[in-house]
């Protein structure tokens, strides 16, 4: 995976293929929420769940909130060898199809490393970069 913006920020862009569409997504060491954008669960047809505790979600205004009410379970890829299945929350999203946020990095024990600008996934045991 490769980051795009300062090492000391909290997040790390990269790509990721879902299905056989190649995608944007970050991951957001800050983020409480995973997120797919729901344009990537429109263009991609991709079934919805009602969310079992919908909740508001608080933009950077005041002004602003967001109630998150449905959930895909999304597949995706990272690279070759990473392939992973995980329960985000759908939420209308410019900045990128995918967001990972606190609750799939610690599931997946990954470890950022600034200076080497990468990050190590943990996932049934198997170690990926």
């Amino acid at each position: 995976m490769e980051r795009v913006d300062d090492q000391r920020e909290n997040i790390f862009q990269s790509r990721c293929s879902i299905g056989d569409k190649i995608c944007s997504m970050i991951i957001d060491s800050v983020s409480c929420a995973n997120v797919a954008s729901t344009t990537l669960v429109t263009k991609l047809g991709l079934p919805t769940t009602s969310h079992l505790k919908p909740y508001k979600l608080q933009w950077l205004n005041d002004a602003k909130q967001l109630k998150v009410t449905h959930q895909v379970l999304l597949s995706f890829a990272i690279g070759k060898h990473y392939n992973d299945e995980f329960l985000c929350d759908v939420i209308p999203m410019d900045a990128c199809p995918l967001l990972l946020g606190r609750s799939w990095q610690i599931d997946r024990s990954a470890i950022r490393d600034g200076r080497k600008n990468t990050y190590t996934i943990k996932k049934d045991e198997n170690k990926f970069f």
